[in-house]
């Protein structure tokens, strides 16, 4: 862990393993790095620099929007302050500018907390924490909620990592995923409802990044063996593959032509629930007095011998 300078994102914590490498940020909890056989895998950002359109971030209590910031609970309307402003949203839960702590450290594993006090909107109490461990082609990310209020609350978790395999140009992957139903939205991209995937979205079969248009929520994933998988591969068959367990139920794909001017970059964001989750119910987890929501997710990657 880096002490010597004063971060945007607080201290940067770098882990290690036979390969493998990441950084992970003290603000947010953030992937700021994860390299491979010598290989960038996400689209990170310099330690002097803030991250942007969500860069690697985790998002807790909930992932994605929440229209107007307002909520029925116990017969009473609450109002979260409104994230997104462009669109009058309450987005991506309440961490993404808390300094975590440091909780537990070893060359290739961290463990990070943060508290979730009750603020407007969300009267709850939540000890939150996400680990960070790499694995011999990647990164295995644990994610703890214990609800340590008198009342039952409601939980989610997504997570907005930006992929690349190394230099090779994002337009040039193929995208794939198993997602059969694709998330309507409104101007505002709150839900509107769900239908089958339409032709010009469908991931099934893999096409070329360039070929697609994407910031749509999918679910009906298929799992295999407990998991669900969303892969990206090159033109030399070097894949990246975002995993997760069954109850990363939805999945946000996002062709951003912003972060990296001049060229696309692509989030895939495992998520537990889709949007406005708090008024819809759906995939929404209510996690009694002293309970536990666990949930992993990772991302493995396959490098071509040339690459390495």
């Amino acid at each position: 862990m880096s002490t010597s300078e004063w971060y945007p994102t607080g201290e940067q914590i770098d882990l290690v393993r036979d390969g493998v490498s990441a950084v992970v940020t003290e603000v947010g909890a953030t992937i700021r790095r994860l390299v491979v056989a010598g290989v960038d895998l996400v689209e990170g950002f310099a330690a002097d620099e803030i991250p942007k359109s969500s860069q690697g971030a985790i998002l807790v209590p909930w992932p994605n929007r929440v229209r107007d910031g307002k909520w029925e609970h116990g017969g009473r309307t609450l109002q979260l302050d409104l994230s997104e402003p462009k669109f009058g949203n309450a987005s991506h839960g309440l961490l993404r500018n808390t300094a975590y702590a440091v909780e537990r450290l070893a060359p290739d594993r961290v463990v990070l907390r943060a508290p979730v006090h009750p603020t407007r909107g969300y009267p709850f109490s939540l000890a939150t924490e996400v680990e960070y461990e790499l694995t011999g082609d990647g990164l295995a990310v644990t994610h703890r909620i214990t609800n340590h209020g008198r009342e039952a609350a409601p939980v989610g978790v997504g997570a907005h990592p930006y992929l690349r395999i190394g230099e090779t140009p994002t337009t040039e992957l193929t995208l794939r995923t198993t997602a059969a139903t694709i998330v309507l939205v409104d101007e505002r991209s709150n839900p509107t409802g769900t239908a089958p995937v339409p032709p010009e979205k469908d991931l099934r079969g893999g096409p070329r990044v360039s070929d697609v248009t994407l910031d749509d929520a999918f679910t009906d994933l298929e799992p295999v063996d407990g998991r669900v998988e969303h892969v990206l591969t090159a033109p030399d068959g070097s894949t990246l593959t975002v995993w997760a367990d069954e109850v990363f139920a939805w999945v946000q794909a996002f062709t951003s032509t912003t972060l990296r001017p001049g060229r696309i970059a692509l989030a895939v964001e495992p998520m537990t629930m889709p949007a406005n989750a708090f008024n819809s119910g759906d995939g929404l987890t209510w996690l009694d007095p002293g309970g536990t929501f666990a949930a992993q997710w990772g991302i493995r990657a396959d490098i071509d011998e040339e690459r390495r």
